[in-house]
């Protein structure tokens, strides 16, 4: 797991974990490629000298902020991994956790879903995400054999629709007053698994 060193002494009015919130949201705002260092100290106020205190590289940022939203997704397939049952109810414990994960890290995982590999810090990022699908498509594998779900299609496509719903979320979802993070899950989970239509019985 990743964690953000502490802080060194000596800067004060600021830390690596507010230096980084600012890096994720001009990099977002702007591109990666279109971020300079010079974009960095002119929003922070400070000296490039004073970044490179804390960090090497504009690159070293990016991999932190990449690296933030991976731990919280495996953190909740390790969660996932720990409950016993069905696959089925580990992999809705997997959407579950991992749309808590976007809500509480938007910016984050909003820059994870953006990275293309121009990078050694994005290649890494991506071969991280294609673990994490591999979680999750021997998890739709598990309950198509256990019965839970409908095996007339492909396990992977399956779980690039989950979770291609999951991810749009970063395009739309804006924090409001009243609404939670388990209300966003909830509401995902129910299309997901219970799906649209209700199940009517034809008038007599």
């Amino acid at each position: 797991m990743t964690t953000i060193p502490p802080a060194r002494r000596g800067r004060p009015g600021y830390d690596l974990e507010s230096l980084l919130e600012v890096a994720v949201k001009l990099f977002n705002e702007r591109g990666y490629d279109g971020t300079s260092m010079e974009d960095l100290s002119r929003k922070l106020g400070i000296s490039k000298s004073a970044i490179y205190h804390h960090v090497p590289s504009k690159e070293e940022l990016l991999r932190l902020a990449v690296a933030q939203a991976l731990d919280g997704l495996f953190a909740v397939a390790h969660d996932a991994d720990l409950i016993e049952g069905r696959a089925i109810d580990r992999l809705e414990h997997l959407v579950r956790g991992s749309v808590a994960v976007l809500v509480e890290q938007l910016p984050f995982v909003t820059l994870l879903l953006r990275v293309r590999g121009n990078t050694k810090a994005e290649r890494a990022a991506l071969a991280r995400r294609r673990e994490f699908d591999q979680i999750v498509t021997e998890l739709v594998k598990q309950a198509e054999l256990e019965g839970d779900v409908r095996p007339d299609i492909d396990p992977a496509v399956t779980s690039r629709l989950l979770f291609g719903m999951v991810n749009s979320l970063t395009e739309w979802y804006r924090p409001r007053r009243g609404s939670t993070g388990a209300d966003l899950a909830d509401a995902v989970c129910k299309i997901a698994f219970d799906g649209l239509r209700l199940n009517r019985t034809p008038a007599e």
